[in-house]
C-alpha cells in the first residue's frame, strides 16, 4: 500500500515545531506501543536533532506487554530513554516527569552552579496523528484542556499547557511523513487508526490483518474465527467469517465490505487480544541490525 500525502497543515506543523524547538528543554516523542517503530516519524529525528528526548510508548494497555518490555530495552540500548504509559487510564504518568528530570539532570546542575534557580521543565510533545497526545495532556492536567478523538487530525494548532510547578508542555499537531516507503508500515498505521479509513482500501487492509495474525498470533485467529490457517483462498475465509457473523447483503450474499470492516474493528477493539505489530527480533534480523 503506497500512500503519498503532505497536507498543508502538516507542512505548517513541521515549520512550527522547528521554530519553537529553541524554547523547550526536552522533547516528548509519543508513539503507539503497538507499533513502536512504525509509529515513529523519521522526520522527527531531522527536526529535533540533538535536543534531549524521552520516548513515550502510549496505549500500552492495547499492546503485547512482553513486546513492550523488549522495545523499551531496545530503545535504551540505542541511547533513547523510554517509558510506557496508558494515558487513557492515567497509568505510568509519574514516570514521564521522573524520566524527564533524570534526562535533564546535567543541565539542571549547571544552572544551579551558576546561581540560576531551575523553573518548570518546558517540554514539546510530538508524534504522528492518533497516538494519544491530547489524551495524555488532559490526564497530566487533570482536566479536559486538549481536544481528543479516536481519529487522526484532531489537534490543529500548538498550545502551551502548564501542569503545576514542574512541567509546561507544548502540544503540536500530529505530523505524518510524505510517503511510506515500506507498505507494511502503511498497513500497520492504518490498522491502528493513524490513517483515515477514507484513504485506505479496507478489504486489502483486512487481508493484511488476517495474514499478520496467522503469522504472529495464530492462536487468536483460531479463538476468534475458528480458522487455523489462511492459505491462498482468502475468499473462503471471508465467507466463513461472513456466515458466522451474519454479514449479508440485502440479496442474501456475503457482504465482503462489511466482513472487512468487522475484521478491522476486531483488531482495533481488542477482540483479538492485545497485539503488537512491530517486533524487536525482526529488527535484529536485518543486516548489521541497523534501523534506517
Amino acid at each position: 500500500m503506497t500512500i503519498q500525502w503532505f497536507p498543508g497543515h502538516m507542512a505548517k506543523a513541521r515549520r512550527e515545531v522547528t521554530e519553537q524547538l529553541k524554547l523547550v528543554d526536552i522533547v516528548f516523542e509519543l508513539i503507539d506501543a503497538r507499533l513502536p517503530l512504525s509509529s515513529r516519524n523519521p522526520m522527527i529525528d531531522e527536526v529535533i536533532q540533538q535536543k534531549p528526548r524521552l520516548l513515550i510508548l502510549n496505549k500500552m494497555d492495547l499492546a503485547d506487554s512482553k513486546e513492550t518490555e523488549r522495545w523499551i530495552h531496545y530503545f535504551e540500548k540505542e541511547g533513547i530513554p523510554a517509558v510506557a504509559i496508558n494515558s487513557f487510564e492515567g497509568k505510568g504518568l509519574a514516570a514521564v516527569t521522573k524520566a524527564a528530570k533524570e534526562i535533564l539532570t546535567p543541565k539542571i546542575e549547571r544552572m544551579k552552579k551558576r546561581g540560576i534557580r531551575p523553573g518548570a521543565i518546558r517540554a514539546m510533545i510530538v508524534g504522528i496523528p492518533n497516538v494519544g497526545k491530547s489524551t495524555l495532556i488532559n490526564r497530566l492536567a487533570k482536566k479536559n484542556i486538549a481536544k481528543t478523538g479516536n481519529k487522526p487530525g484532531v489537534t490543529k494548532a500548538q498550545q502551551w499547557i502548564k501542569f503545576g510547578k514542574e512541567l509546561e508542555l507544548l502540544d503540536t499537531p500530529g505530523i505524518l511523513w510524505p510517503k511510506f516507503e515500506d507498505q507494511a508500515v502503511g498497513y500497520k498505521l492504518a490498522l491502528t487508526g493513524a490513517i483515515k479509513d477514507t484513504v485506505v482500501n479496507m478489504e486489502n487492509l483486512s487481508v493484511y490483518g488476517l495474514r499478520f495474525l496467522e503469522k504472529h498470533y495464530p492462536e487468536r485467529l483460531l479463538e476468534r474465527y475458528g480458522i487455523r490457517e489462511i492459505g491462498e483462498d482468502i475468499l473462503s475465509v471471508f465467507n466463513k467469517i461472513g456466515e458466522d457473523r451474519k454479514a449479508y447483503t440485502q440479496g442474501g450474499e456475503i457482504d465482503y465490505d462489511k466482513v472487512a470492516e468487522l475484521i478491522i474493528q476486531d483488531i482495533r477493539n481488542e477482540h483479538l487480544g492485545k497485539l503488537t505489530f512491530d517486533f524487536t527480533n525482526e529488527i535484529e534480523e536485518q543486516v548489521d541490525g541497523v534501523v534506517e
